[in-house]
């Protein structure tokens, strides 16, 4: 497949904001591509190289894309950064700039998607001494080739802002479309995805052998995406909803996937992540168990043995780095308290009972770093509530509440878990929101250049983003410089194209970061898109930053639809 085709395909996604348009486009794509292009094509149009437990990230600036451009086109890199200025899109900028080509390479030929995807994948894999200038090479000999429309993806999708607004939910559909003509074997297809993480993988068995879809299978370092739990205010509708269930702390840690296989150990975060490097003490803790092959989860928490406490949740995450990770592990010791297994010695266990996980749980983890979760059976609310307020007497964040009877549920939110989580206040509750931008501090703030945030909830149905409340509070002044710098990075000069919104901040970011928010009761405002019906929305009233959730991806952010059930519709 030449990737003109893809680039013709991405702007005319680009032009359009209904998620049926775009699935049809893409799976018209899709049904183009042949089996060994089919998940370089799936990759590409998510902009990214590899599923994230790879870690392969591009890792190209502006100012290299600018000096590609130059060397590419033969204009002063002066007037590539003058044009870039105006556009606001380096993408637009490459794309003027290669429509007026000063010189034509000799060895320029019309470019294949697989040539592309594989020179990406050497932009992101060059690293030691002289390594920028061999990205600049790579991507300059890129441009050589390209179109001006070609250029203008080559681009945006090197620096990370492809701006398709295609999200999962989206290509499973055109996975779907391209082979039957609809979405009849959409839930095959997500829950294919739902046990390896690998969209492109997806896509290339299906392509291949669309049979296997049906039979797909947990491996081992393929990290299965999360199961999420859905949301009750009381224990008595948690007992109305499940019945007799188990009931167990809600752990404020940050949550790990742990894969063993022989004498390799691999540490996942929620975000699928590789966390090993990180863990040196839950890596050997894990070695140590007697068993070959193991998938299991657990949230690890810092926890202070002189004092007989759980550090914070901010004192926990000091665990999260790159450097000092010797230091950290001796002040700040882990136990992983485990909660769930999903495989073990060739057995999928995840299709089992949640009871029978549970006694499985029992039999293999000793006391010590790896630790059992604390819970027990629950019949009555009352015995519910008393579980509840130990564990926020412990410090800890609440209870989570679990079917007995249901197999895990991989990557999907539903009633299997509910949790159910301590207030902020008389009548405080807490969101998980996605930063879309941030508003320039006035008064006292001006010194800071940041005055508050504007988030947004995720639309699984829509596959969009939509505003849910503008944030003026709950910020440090370390905060306030951190996440002006931090947003500084990702800033857009425009709103995301996944993104419906009435009201704009002063800067636009690429959704990458969630805040925990704390607010009084959810309200309907004019203002708002999230779960917008006739002219309103719902927003958040009386709203204040708690926490960067840092731990969690944006697609773990709170949906459109827990807001609409916890506002009572």
């Amino acid at each position: 497949m030449l990737f003109s085709l893809a680039a013709q395909r991405f702007h005319e996604i680009e032009k359009i904001r209904g998620r049926l348009e775009m699935t049809d486009i893409l799976a018209d794509l899709f049904r183009m591509a042949l089996p060994n292009e089919i998940s370089d094509l799936v990759y590409l149009t998510k902009g990214q190289l590899l599923p994230p437990y790879k870690g392969i990230d591009l890792g190209l600036g502006e100012r290299f894309a600018e000096e590609a451009i130059s060397i590419s086109t033969g204009h002063p890199k002066s007037n590539i950064q003058s044009y870039f200025k105006k556009s606001g899109d380096l993408g637009l900028t490459a794309e003027h700039f290669v429509s007026e080509r000063k010189q034509q390479s000799l060895s320029s030929s019309e470019l294949e998607l697989s040539y592309v995807y594989d020179a990406m994948l050497k932009i992101a894999t060059s690293s030691g001494t002289g390594s920028q200038q061999l990205k600049i090479r790579y991507l300059s000999d890129l441009l050589n080739s390209a179109t001006p429309i070609e250029a203008r993806y080559i681009v945006r999708f090197v620096l990370g802002q492809l701006r398709l607004g295609v999200g999962d939910p989206t290509i499973l559909d055109a996975l779907s479309v391209s082979k039957t003509g609809d979405k009849s074997l959409r839930n095959e297809l997500e829950n294919a995805y739902n046990l390896c993480s690998d969209l492109g993988f997806v896509a290339k068995t299906f392509k291949e052998t669309p049979d296997k879809i049906k039979e797909f299978q947990i491996e081992i370092f393929k990290p299965i995406r999360p199961a999420l739990a859905e949301r009750l205010k009381t224990p008595e509708e948690i007992i109305k909803k499940l019945g007799r269930c188990f009931v167990e702390y809600k752990y404020d840690g940050f949550r790990l996937m742990c894969h063993k296989k022989g004498k390799e150990v691999e540490i996942y975060s929620r975000k699928l992540e590789k966390m090993t490097h990180m863990f040196p003490d839950v890596k050997k803790a894990i070695l140590s168990l007697p068993h070959d092959e193991i998938i299991f989860e657990g949230e690890a928490l810092a926890f202070n043995k002189k004092e007989d406490r759980f550090y914070s949740f901010q004192e926990t995450m000091h665990r999260r780095r790159k450097h000092g990770i010797k230091e950290a592990s001796l002040k700040y010791p882990l136990r992983v308290f485990i909660f769930d297994i999903q495989y073990l010695d060739g057995r999928n266990t995840s299709i089992l009972s949640f009871k029978q996980r549970r006694e499985i749980i029992e039999g293999i983890f000793p006391k010590g770093i790896l630790h059992t979760s604390d819970g027990w059976i629950v019949e009555k609310p009352a015995k519910l509530r008393k579980i509840f307020d130990d564990a926020i007497s412990k410090g800890l964040e609440g209870v989570m509440a679990k079917d007995l009877n249901s197999p895990y549920v991989a990557g999907k939110r539903k009633f299997a878990w509910v949790k159910l989580k301590k207030s902020y206040g008389a009548q405080m509750d807490t969101v998980d929101a996605v930063i879309l931008g941030y508003y320039k501090g006035k008064g006292a703030r001006a010194i800071f250049g940041f005055g508050g945030l504007l988030v947004g909830t995720y639309n699984n149905e829509k596959g969009r983003f939509e505003t849910i409340a503008k944030i003026g509070t709950g910020f440090t002044e370390q905060e306030m410089e951190m996440l002006r710098e931090m947003l500084d990075r990702i800033k857009l000069g425009h709103p995301p194209h996944d993104l419906d919104y009435e009201i704009k901040p002063d800067v636009w970011v690429k959704p990458l970061y969630i805040v925990e928010v704390a607010f009084d009761e959810i309200t309907r405002s004019p203002s708002h898109t999230c779960g917008k019906k006739e002219g309103k929305g719902y927003a958040l009233r009386f709203p204040r930053m708690i926490r960067i959730r840092d731990d969690k991806g944006i697609y773990d952010s709170t949906t459109t639809k827990e807001i609409k059930r916890m506002a009572g519709s």
